[in-house]
């Protein structure tokens, strides 16, 4: 079956899946950087040097930080009402598949962690998309609050954050350069980790850092999680997913979209000059660019709306059926990074700057795309997709 009848025939539309391929290559090129560089304690590290590198890091975090993974994160709600109408259709309980699915997710996470990446999303999935199935039959008008409600809240948080380190900064000087001392002392041994040639280290060092990611990801990336699945499920509810020539599109490429992206380079910008993590002007941009994700995150999805409807039938099918497989890419591009920057593989670990990362994070989206493509045009499904779906069905068809 070619991907147009096999996307009819499951009762999915085109706009969902270029979303994913689009956001697997912006999750790529913003993720390369916790692959190179301890991310937690200062961002990409001494691989900011040449004008290169900050042009790099400025243009990654303008177009993708923030956008990417809020992109992801809406398919998945799109996921789930595609999956509420398939059970629906056949006539089968809904609920305990759903759950099995999460429970998959949540042990392909810890797998992820161990074997390729510390930023792991799936682990935070799985947990935060038990809340969303409470949302499941919730009419379309209270399903806007609540994203509104939820990403209104990732952004306080993010500026709440930003304004502590600023007064730490300004009135307590001496206290935040001692936690910056005892932070930096840890730095060598996460180097040391990652840079071992045995993999075990390299993977509890992973874990290490996992822990350190999750207290930051629950409390304040996985409130704007919440609000982006949500979001997700609410353009299936009201029929948006169906209708790419919608006025609501036009009016998200044409105004959401550039208003989203000049905040976001104001926020990219501040990023570039901060250097580290540590300080107020690092998480100011930080929380300036969550300002600006949602507008361009709608954006992008007015953007891909167009190309649905649009000119480029083979590259834009070529692309939307790799979103087919957007987990098996997600994985393979881990997998891909680990290797590369790890002790166990080509050792670049602290080696390479932002241009050069990017740019390798560029090569790897663009051949896992590829690979998941050409593997869709063989085989009905992904394979780590056939994986969680013999899970999630228990061999059911």
């Amino acid at each position: 079956m070619t991907y147009h009848s096999e996307s009819a025939a499951a009762g999915r539309h085109m706009l969902p899946d270029l979303a994913r391929a689009f956001a697997l290559i912006g999750i790529v090129v913003v993720n390369v950087a916790y692959f190179a560089w301890p991310g937690l304690v200062t961002y990409y590290d001494g691989g900011l040097v040449t004008t290169a590198d900050k042009a790099a890091l400025f243009g990654v975090n303008s177009l993708f930080l923030f956008k990417s993974y809020t992109l992801f994160s809406m398919m998945f709600g799109v996921g789930l009402a595609y999956q509420m109408q398939s059970a629906a259709r056949k006539g089968v309980a809904f609920g305990p598949r759903y759950f099995r699915r999460l429970i998959g997710l949540l042990i392909l996470g810890l797998l992820h962690v161990y074997f390729g990446f510390t930023g792991d999303i799936l682990f935070v999935y799985g947990i935060l998309g038990a809340i969303l199935y409470l949302f499941r039959d919730l009419p379309v008008h209270i399903l806007k609050r609540w994203v509104v409600a939820f990403i209104a809240i990732q952004i306080v948080l993010s500026c709440l954050v930003a304004l502590m380190l600023w007064a730490m900064e300004s009135f307590a000087p001496g206290e935040m350069a001692s936690v910056e001392t005892e932070i930096m002392a840890e730095l060598p041994k996460v180097y040391e980790g990652f840079r071992s040639p045995d993999f075990t280290t390299v993977a509890a060092t992973r874990f290490s850092e996992w822990a350190g990611y999750l207290a930051f990801a629950l409390p304040i990336q996985g409130v704007g999680v919440l609000g982006y699945f949500i979001w997700g499920l609410a353009i299936v509810k009201s029929d948006l997913i169906s209708e790419p020539a919608h006025p609501t599109w036009s009016r998200a490429r044409r105004v959401a979209l550039p208003i989203g992206l000049i905040i976001s380079a104001c926020g990219a910008w501040m990023l570039v000059q901060a250097g580290s993590s540590l300080s107020s002007l690092n998480l100011g941009g930080m929380a300036l660019v969550s300002l600006g994700a949602p507008l361009a995150t709608i954006g992008y999805m007015g953007l891909f709306a167009k190309w649905a409807t649009g000119a480029g039938g083979a590259v834009r099918t070529f692309f939307a059926r790799a979103g087919t497989a957007s987990l098996t890419v997600y994985l393979l591009q881990s997998l891909i990074l680990s290797w590369v920057f790890s002790g166990y593989g080509l050792g670049l670990y602290g080696e390479l700057g932002a241009a050069q990362c990017t740019l390798i994070a560029i090569v790897t989206g663009l051949a896992t795309i590829t690979f998941a493509s050409f593997w869709r045009t063989r085989f009905s499904r992904g394979p780590f997709e056939w994986v969680l779906r013999k899970w999630t069905y228990l061999g059911a068809r």
